[in-house]
């Protein structure tokens, strides 16, 4: 099991594998920091993309 800190703050978010890692943050971010997630609505898909693949590479090298 993999642990990748918060953005946000300290919490450490586990998961076996990305997608349990990713659906462990998105409960976490929708619990925690609800006013980054209806700003992050806004974003460019491209913005969207580049976000997931630094998660992907952080979660990789943890």
């Amino acid at each position: 099991m993999k642990s990748v800190q918060c953005d946000l703050c300290e919490t450490k978010i586990q998961g076996e594998n990305f997608d349990a890692w990713f659906q462990s943050a998105l409960s976490h971010w929708k619990a925690n920091h609800a006013d980054v997630m209806k700003a992050m609505a806004n974003k460019s898909k491209e913005d969207g993309e580049k976000w997931m693949a630094e998660a992907k590479r952080k979660f990789e090298e943890a």
